[in-house]
């Protein structure tokens, strides 16, 4: 199993750039790049600060999906 995440597509809706959300979580911006392409997990903690920022549940911005 991988985890993805909605965060570029939810990103744009609310109009924030990377840098906007890397500060409201306390991350580097390229940890936002990483997060969005798929190159990064993030802890438990850091997944619960981006869905906080988004106002939505965590299971709506990461889920799981099965390896191909």
């Amino acid at each position: 199993m991988e985890i993805e995440n909605r965060v570029k597509v939810l990103r744009a809706e609310k109009r924030m750039t990377q840098g906007e959300l890397a500060e409201a979580v306390g991350v580097t911006r390229q940890t936002i790049v990483a997060l969005e392409k798929g190159r990064y997990s993030p802890s438990l903690l850091l997944a619960f600060q981006i869905a906080k920022q988004f106002e939505l549940p965590v299971e709506d911005v990461f889920f799981l999906t099965e390896e191909e």
